[in-house]
């Protein structure tokens, strides 16, 4: 998924939007928070609580997951909560019925952070692939 279609779902010019989307500050985020968010994802793994590790992305304060890198702390932009596929089932975020097609969409976690990505217009899922 382009991270342009988080915040322009239904096809409309980017010309129409003058304002600058705020995926540019969380793509510079990430490529600074990637080392510790890798490390969490295999944590996650390795521990048991999940093959579907899912990092929430947010500018505001969320009520899923758990808060590991704080924008106000690390002078960002975003702060990300870490997050498992079970949650957002249990909390209804992804329908049950969803789950297994979730699970054949999600990226192999060694190569990609699965975001779930808050912004005012909405959020959507971007799989988005650690640096090399």
């Amino acid at each position: 998924m382009n991270p342009e279609e988080l915040l322009n779902p239904d096809g409309e010019s980017q010309a129409a939007k003058p304002k600058e989307s705020p995926l540019k500050s969380l793509e510079a985020d990430l490529k600074f928070y990637a080392e510790s968010i890798k490390e969490i994802s295999t944590e996650i793994m390795v521990e048991g609580f999940s093959a579907y590790p899912i990092f929430v992305a947010h500018q505001h304060e969320v009520s899923v997951g758990e808060l590991i890198l704080d924008k106000e702390e690390l002078h960002t932009g975003w702060s990300i909560n870490a997050s498992t596929l079970e949650e957002f089932v249990e909390k209804g975020i992804i329908k049950a019925a969803k789950k297994q097609a979730f699970m054949e969409q999600y990226k192999n976690a060694h190569h990609f952070m699965c975001l779930f990505v808050i912004v005012p217009e909405g959020a959507n899922f971007v799989f988005y692939p650690y640096p090399k």
